[in-house]
């Protein structure tokens, strides 16, 4: 996803007011990770004002379901109340929403594990600790998962070292 199709999604969310938190290998990159993607997994507040809002964001920026794109299956409410993983693709890029990570770890369990960051002229985010990024990829120890650890903690490392000095 191109940094400028990156911005206007968080800008889209931002505007709407759509309650969600930055996790995955974006959340990494957002506190330093480097060798990073920039593919955009959220976690997101099932409060149904909140899945309105997305779902209409969802439909502006054309969202289909990853599988099978050329059926142009569209996500529903039903599909964002059920907490699932949603794989999507938009006009923006390829969006993961997602309603619980690691051990059913929700948006409320997640929120004071987050800390707001300001990622563009305007656009502040909720982001998901490196610490609780780290114990959630441990968890899951998928070859992926494990792969990153090493650079995770490194940077967890770098960081602790700054806010001390």
């Amino acid at each position: 996803m191109q940094e400028g199709k990156l911005t206007a999604t968080f800008r889209g969310l931002c505007k709407r007011d759509i309650q969600f938190i930055v996790v995955g290998d974006l959340a990494a990159t957002l506190h330093g990770a480097t060798g990073q993607t920039y593919e955009v997994s959220l976690v997101y507040s099932l409060e149904p004002a909140n899945i309105e809002r997305l779902l209409s964001f969802l439909q502006e920026i054309d969202a289909v379901f990853r599988i099978q794109p050329e059926r142009r299956l569209r996500p529903t409410a039903s599909h964002l109340a059920g907490g699932g993983h949603l794989n999507l693709l938009t006009n923006l890029g390829p969006l993961d929403l997602l309603g619980t990570i690691g051990q059913g770890l929700s948006f409320s369990d997640l929120l004071p594990l987050s800390e707001e960051m300001a990622i563009s002229e305007g656009i502040r985010v909720r982001v998901l600790n490196l610490e609780t990024l780290i114990s959630i990829k441990e968890q899951l120890a998928s070859e992926k998962d494990l792969a990153v650890l090493p650079i995770l903690r490194q940077t967890l490392r770098e960081l602790r070292k700054s806010r001390s000095v």
